[in-house]
């Protein structure tokens, strides 16, 4: 029997406790990943199958969670382009040919997901055989990797690829037409494998102002959601810094709403009418008391209690020098609301 406690949630279904399930909850802060980090780069484990399904196996070996997430990084697609990119430790995703010109765009073109990353599927495939809880699959948002491909790093301001926006718009829309294929087909290709669920990664879109997210966004992001309705499993949208964008984030057609620590449960909530919600506790927390971590869990849950469909996350993801007793701890607290310290 597979643990249904997110699904219910994703569907707006009761649930005793909160369905639970972190952002990196497969990676980093646990030792025996680090272990595995040994035998070679990110972005050669990523194209693994056999490590991706035992990196995604570990931490529901440790702590009860609802549901996994695949082990994998945002910008894999970007093996499919004619761009020149690592995984940098301590730094991220560096192209060390970034798309600067209109013309650059030609390098980002759709592929076939099956003949480029096989080790996708083949990775999904070997964890539904023997998971017990639902499998979650995801990919970055267009902004998010054209962010990406257009700074050649991450930036504290993403100038590049806003100004990109504003001086080269029919470039800028081919791009993100270009990707919304790609990301369709991705995930597409995660479902067919097995994934009971997908998530978007809209990660750092909130630099925009909301006339531009409307006017050059907006279109590809409700484009994408309704392709992929066809699906059939639960669609997260999840975003950070972008309370100013909510009320347009919440006209695209999504299950989940994933929030950031920013904004609050019921604010949220409000804005996207009858959909689940997922968030929000700063991952900061987890590295503060026993007694911090309580009453932030508890904070959380009591904003909850009017929310049909809560899933209890991270605002971010975990970060990898939070101590595994106090991921624990906070599972603790999310199944016993009422106990004492």
């Amino acid at each position: 029997m597979i643990n249904d406690k997110f699904l219910r949630a994703c569907r707006l279904q009761s649930n005793d406790t909160p369905p639970v399930w972190l952002m990196r909850q497969a990676g980093r802060y646990l030792p025996e990943y680090r272990e595995i980090r040994k035998k070679g780069s990110m972005l050669s484990i990523c194209q693994q199958p056999e490590l991706v399904r035992e990196i995604t196996l570990q931490p529901l070996r440790r702590f009860d969670f609802d549901a996994a997430i695949l082990f994998s990084d945002i910008v894999i697609p970007f093996l499919g382009f004619d761009v020149d990119f690592d995984l940098k430790e301590g730094v991220g995703p560096v192209v060390s040919n970034p798309l600067r010109s209109a013309e650059d765009v030609n390098r980002v073109a759709p592929f076939d997901i099956d003949e480029k990353l096989p080790f996708m599927a083949r990775a999904i495939e070997l964890l539904t055989s023997e998971l017990g809880v639902p499998l979650l699959g995801f990919s970055g948002a267009p902004f998010t990797l054209a962010a990406y491909l257009i700074e050649g790093k991450p930036s504290r301001d993403f100038r590049f690829v806003r100004s990109f926006i504003h001086k080269e718009p029919a470039a800028w829309n081919r791009l993100a037409t270009r990707l919304s294929e790609i990301i369709v087909m991705y995930l597409s290709s995660q479902v067919r494998a097995g994934a009971a669920g997908v998530q978007i990664f809209d990660s750092w879109v909130g630099v925009l102002d909301e006339a531009t997210y409307r006017a050059q966004i907006l279109p590809h992001m409700v484009n994408i959601f309704a392709q992929l309705k066809s699906l059939q499993v639960p669609l997260i949208h999840f975003s950070t810094a972008t309370g100013h964008l909510l009320k347009a984030i919440a006209e695209i057609d999504f299950d989940v709403l994933g929030i950031d620590w920013r904004i609050s449960l019921k604010e949220a909530a409000d804005i996207v009418g009858s959909r689940a919600i997922q968030g929000n506790l700063d991952p900061a927390i987890l590295l503060s008391s026993k007694e911090k971590i309580k009453q932030e869990v508890a904070r959380i849950l009591k904003q909850a209690e009017g929310i049909r469909g809560f899933i209890f996350n991270l605002g971010h993801g975990i970060l990898p020098d939070t101590p595994i007793e106090n991921v624990d701890y906070m599972l603790h607290c999310i199944r016993n609301p009422l106990m004492e310290l």
